[in-house]
């Protein structure tokens, strides 16, 4: 199987340390309006990372980061807290320097420059609106810096406006907006000047949930009409799959993954993507071949190529990728049938999460997902049996 070019960004930011993850290729989703173009199709980088490295006295936050983004391209970069997604986004904007590696551009080589020198627009966690101005003054701040006729700045300010939802908001005082408003109002500030980037630094975790999905949308189409090519760093992988053409997911201060939403939810390259993004469940197991694994006293099929005879792995599979059998007949010959019995049920709406124990293994749970149309037909209840299937195709199999 050949390499996509998304991997070998990945093995390049690896080569100093081999044994941080193992090197996989990432495999593409079926196509989709909604997925970023292949390399040829892209040209040229609007913006590259290259070996950039940094550290804090001895702590190493970034290791020898590679990172392509094209023009118009969404990009989230995901990982958990203390990852480097954040001092990485700072690098690129100025607001921190590498210790080594450089930062390119639209072909400039930006490395070194502070940050008013660079072309991009930023929008914060925290909004950072000034509290004495107006929504209007906010947005032409930099406008006004920039020494634009006041006629130009008030046809932008409206234009804006507009565009974010809030026409009419102009006159009001960040204090007298929701937390959603003022984030609108903060996007629009970071858009006044036009830059060829717009950097995101969690612009959604401080609102709640049913704000932060509408807003995650607004701004995802927003960014697609202006086409502005965008970098956005999220710890909500929910986020992460739902705005990103590409993810770039970071784990320890490296990429670990990089790939579009189908791609990195699907295919993951290691256990802690796999584990990261979404659920899944995994159980630990002898290979037995490229085909089978023993996990306990249970012989699972697989479809893995990467599997080494007798050695140690982990098979993962996502809750909703487990099929639930409504009777023994309807097993038939299908492989990786067992019996297991349900230990905790959750209803989540339109779903219900199953907590399942698999005769013969003992020592792991599965989590299995049913929808609630499914469930009235299986007579949920603890300790009650089930039959289920792993489907082989959808198993995914790591060296332990």
């Amino acid at each position: 199987m050949t390499q996509s070019s998304d991997d070998l960004t990945v093995e390049r930011s690896r080569r100093s340390q081999p044994s941080a993850s193992q090197a996989a290729s990432s495999l593409a989703g079926a196509p989709s309006p909604f997925l970023v173009p292949s390399r040829d199709d892209r040209g040229e980088p609007y913006l590259q990372v290259e070996n950039v490295h940094k550290t804090f006295g001895q702590y190493v936050a970034l290791r020898d980061i590679y990172l392509d983004v094209y023009p118009g391209e969404f990009v989230c970069l995901l990982g958990p807290s203390g990852c480097g997604k954040t001092t990485l986004l700072r690098i690129i904007a100025g607001l921190e320097q590498q210790t080594s590696g450089r930062v390119i551009q639209a072909g400039r080589d930006v490395s070194r420059l502070p940050p008013a020198k660079r072309d991009f627009g930023i929008v914060f966690q925290s909004y950072a609106l000034f509290p004495n101005l107006t929504a209007a003054q906010n947005i032409a701040y930099g406008l006004q810096n920039a020494k634009r006729p006041k006629p130009e700045i008030a046809d932008r300010v409206e234009e804006l406006l507009a565009k974010v939802g809030l026409e009419g908001f102009g006159p009001k005082y960040p204090a007298q907006l929701s937390g959603g408003q003022q984030q609108r109002i903060a996007l629009a500030r970071a858009l006044a000047l036009s830059p060829g980037l717009l950097l995101l630094d969690e612009p959604l975790s401080a609102l709640d949930a049913k704000v932060r999905v509408k807003l995650r949308t607004e701004i995802t189409q927003l960014q697609k009409q202006l086409g502005v090519t965008t970098i956005m760093v999220t710890h909500d992988q929910a986020e992460a799959l739902a705005m990103a053409d590409r993810i770039v997911v970071m784990d320890k201060g490296f990429i670990a993954q990089i790939g579009t939403p189908r791609s990195v939810y699907q295919h993951p390259n290691t256990p802690f993507v796999a584990n990261f993004i979404g659920v899944m469940n995994f159980l630990s197991g002898i290979s037995i071949s490229d085909e089978e694994v023993r996990c306990g006293n249970l012989r699972l099929k697989t479809r893995s190529e990467e599997s080494t005879p007798n050695h140690p792995v982990k098979i993962a599979i996502r809750p909703e990728d487990i099929k639930v059998l409504h009777s023994p007949e309807a097993a038939g010959n299908l492989p990786n049938v067992l019996t297991a019995d349900i230990e905790g049920i959750e209803f989540l709406g339109s779903v219900y999460q199953l907590a399942l124990r698999p005769d013969g293994d003992a020592k792991e749970q599965l989590t299995c997902e049913v929808s609630i149309h499914e469930a009235r037909d299986l007579d949920l209840a603890i300790d009650r049996s089930l039959h289920i299937q792993l489907p082989p195709e959808l198993i995914r199999v790591f060296a332990a």
